[in-house]
C-alpha cells in the first residue's frame, strides 16, 4: 500500500528554500547596494535618499487584496497575496509585493503569523514573525518614551495643567497580555510618580503605529506626532505632543523604523514588508511609503489590508488610499470554501465533509462584500483559494455562482504550486483591468459631519439599518467637532467575524443596528476611530496558545513557529 507523502508545515518549506542574497533581489527592480542599509545577507531597509530620489518616476498600478469576512478556518489572504505577485512574474510583469509586518501577539497567540504559507510564503519567515529589523521594538519604545514623559510632566510641577483623569494615552507591548489592560502607576510615595490609572494596548494599536504606516516621509511622520492628543487638562481641552514639546525625540527614535524593509519570497519576487496596524482596531494596512515606493519600482503592486472588505478594504480606501494621495486599479477578494460554509452555518469541526446547502448558504456574505467593493468604483476578481479538503462539487458551486453574478473568479491554488497555482488568477486579474477600468471614488467626502461618515459606513458597508450611539458617543462627536476634528475620515472598530458588530451573526446578518459606544481621536494619524462591541486595544492568549509549541534547535532554527 502506499503511503501518502507528509504535508509539509510552513515553516519546513521555509528553511529547505534557497534564498537569494537581498542586493540580487534589490537588482530586479533597479536598486543597487547603495540604495538599501543591510541587515544581514537577505534582508534590507530602503535609505530614505533613495525613497526621495523615486519620487518622480511614475506609478505603478496598486492592486488590493481583501476577503469575505474571516472565520477560524482560515482564508489565506496573505498566501494569495504573495502567490498573485510571484504569478504577475510569472507571466513577464514587472511586480512587487507590499505587506503588513507581523505583531507578536497573534504569532504567540492564536492567528499565526502574516508571511503566506506553503510555497507562496515572504522569506526569511522566522526573521519577519519573530522580531525583523526592530520596527515594531522601534514604536514599542517611542510609545512608552511619551508615556514616561506624561508621568515626569506630572511629576515636575505639570506646567499644562493636564488633568490626570483625563489623559488617554496608554502604555504599549507588542504581546497579548490580557493582565495589563488596567494598571495603576505611581504608586510608593512622593517619589515614585503621581498615582493614576493606565493601560497597556498592544503596539500595534497603538497610534504612533498608524502614524508611522500613513506618514509620507520622515517630516510628515514628525507632523503628524506632534498632533497626537495624550490628553485633556483640567478645562477638558486636549493636550497634545506638540505641547509636551517632544515630537522631536519621538520622531528621533524611529528615524529608522519609517524605512520599509525589503526581503524576497520564495520565488525571489521583492516583497516590502513594513508596518502592521491591525485592522479591528486601526486601519489595516502597510505603510504608504512600502505601497508607494513599490509602485515606483514595479508596474504592478500587490498589497493586502486586514480581514474582510468591510475593514481592512474600507480602510485601506477611505483612509489609506485618500491620504497618500493615490488610487487602486483593482481588488482581488479572496473566498474559501470552508470559510462560506461556515457562514452558511456548519461548525469547524464539520467542514470535512461536503455540504453544497452550507455553501451556497455561505454565499451572502461574498455577494456583500462584493457590492462593497463594486460600490466604491473598482474591477474585481473573486480568488477561490482552494484547501485540500475542497471537493469538485463544492468548488463547481462556487465558481458557477460567481458567473451568474457576472463576477470574475479564478480558482487559485498559491499554497500547494506557489506562483504557477495563481496564472489562472493573474491572467483573470490583467483581463479584466483592461476591460474595465477603476472608477474609485469613496463613500463619503470628508465634508460630512462624522456622524453622517460613521452611518455611511455602517449602512453601505455592513448593511445596518441603523446606528446607535451611547450618550458618550453622542457627547464626544458634538466635542470632536468643537475641536476641529470633524473633517478627518473615521475609522471603525468592529470585529472581525461578522458584518455586524456581533461576532456570532455570521453569513449577511439583515434589520441589526451598530452601536458605537465611544469614540477615540487619533489626530496624529488622521482619524476618528469609533468602538463598536467589545473590540479590545490589548488582546489576551487562548487557552492554548501558539507559544507552547516553539521552540529552538541545537543549531538555532526555529521550531513550532507554523
Amino acid at each position: 500500500m502506499e503511503l501518502k507523502a507528509k504535508v509539509k508545515t510552513d515553516i519546513e518549506i521555509a528553511q529547505e528554500a534557497k534564498m537569494q542574497p537581498i542586493v540580487d533581489v534589490a537588482a530586479k527592480v533597479g536598486l543597487g547596494e547603495d540604495d538599501l542599509e543591510l541587515y544581514g545577507k537577505y534582508k534590507g531597509k530602503i535609505s530614505a535618499h533613495t525613497i526621495k530620489k523615486l519620487q518622480t518616476k511614475e506609478n505603478g498600478k496598486i492592486i488590493l487584496v481583501t476577503s469575505i469576512n474571516p472565520t477560524p478556518a482560515g482564508e489565506g489572504k496573505s498566501t494569495v497575496t504573495v502567490g498573485l505577485a510571484d504569478a504577475l512574474n510569472r507571466l513577464g510583469k514587472k511586480a512587487m509585493v507590499a505587506m503588513r509586518e507581523p505583531s507578536l501577539g497573534p504569532t504567540m497567540g492564536i492567528k499565526g503569523g502574516a508571511t503566506g504559507g506553503g510555497y507562496s510564503q515572504v522569506l526569511p519567515m522566522e526573521d519577519i514573525n519573530l522580531h525583523f529589523t526592530g520596527d515594531l521594538h522601534a514604536i514599542t519604545t517611542a510609545n512608552n518614551a511619551l508615556s514616561a514623559l506624561i508621568d515626569n510632566h506630572l511629576q515636575q510641577g505639570n506646567r499644562l495643567k493636564i488633568d490626570q483623569r483625563r489623559i488617554v494615552w496608554k502604555r504599549a507591548v507588542d504581546l497579548n497580555d490580557r493582565a495589563l489592560r488596567k494598571v495603576i502607576v505611581g504608586l510608593g510615595g512622593p517619589m515614585q510618580g503621581v498615582p493614576r490609572e493606565d493601560g497597556f494596548d498592544i503596539t500595534v494599536a497603538s497610534e504612533i503605529m498608524a502614524v508611522l504606516c500613513l506618514a509620507k516621509d520622515l517630516q510628515d511622520l514628525k507632523r503628524r506626532l506632534k498632533e497626537i492628543v495624550v490628553a485633556y487638562n483640567i478645562n477638558k481641552k486636549p493636550v497634545t505632543v506638540g505641547d509636551l514639546g517632544v515630537e522631536g525625540t519621538l520622531t528621533l527614535l524611529l528615524k529608522d523604523a519609517v524605512k520599509p524593509n525589503l526581503v524576497q519570497t520564495l520565488e525571489h519576487t521583492p516583497a516590502l514588508i513594513h508596518g502592521g496596524p491591525f485592522a479591528n482596531i486601526a486601519h489595516g494596512c502597510n505603510s504608504v511609503i512600502a505601497t508607494t515606493t513599490a509602485a515606483k519600482l514595479a508596474d504592478y503592486v500587490v498589497t493586502e489590508a486586514g480581514f474582510g472588505a468591510d475593514l481592512g478594504a474600507e480602510k485601506f480606501l477611505h483612509i489609506k488610499a485618500r491620504s497618500a494621495g493615490f488610487k487602486p486599479e483593482a481588488v482581488v477578494i479572496v473566498a474559501t470554501i470552508r470559510a462560506l460554509k461556515m457562514h452558511g452555518g456548519m461548525k469547524k469541526s464539520e467542514l470535512t465533509t461536503e455540504n453544497i446547502a452550507a455553501l451556497t448558504a455561505g454565499f451572502a456574505n461574498l455577494k456583500k462584500h462584493i457590492e462593497t467593493i463594486q460600490s466604491f468604483g473598482l474591477p474585481l476578481v473573486v480568488a477561490v483559494n482552494r484547501f485540500i479538503t475542497d471537493t469538485e462539487e463544492e468548488i463547481k458551486a462556487l465558481i458557477d455562482w460567481c458567473s451568474e453574478q457576472n463576477v470574475s473568479v479564478a480558482l487559485t491554488e498559491v499554497w500547494e504550486k506557489g506562483g504557477e497555482g495563481g496564472v489562472e488568477l493573474a491572467e483573470k486579474l490583467l483581463e479584466m483591468m483592461k476591460r474595465q477600468k477603476s472608477d474609485f471614488h469613496p463613500l463619503y467626502e470628508l465634508s460630512n459631519s462624522l456622524e453622517e461618515k460613521i452611518c455611511t459606513v455602517a449602512k453601505k458597508v455592513y448593511g445596518a439599518k441603523a446606528v446607535d450611539f451611547s450618550a458618550k458617543a453622542k457627547k464626544q462627536l458634538t466635542e470632536f467637532e468643537q475641536y476641529g476634528w470633524g473633517s478627518l475620515p473615521v475609522c471603525m472598530a468592529k470585529t472581525q467575524y461578522s458584518l455586524s458588530d456581533d461576532p456570532k451573526k455570521v453569513g449577511r446578518p439583515t434589520n441589526f443596528t451598530i452601536t458605537i459606544r465611544e469614540l477615540k481621536p487619533s489626530i496624529g494619524a488622521g482619524f476618528i476611530v469609533a468602538l463598536t462591541g467589545d473590540v479590545m486595544t490589548m488582546p489576551g492568549l487562548p487557552k492554548e496558545p501558539a507559544a507552547l509549541k516553539m521552540d529552538v534547535d541545537e543549531n538555532g532554527h526555529a521550531v513550532g513557529l507554523f
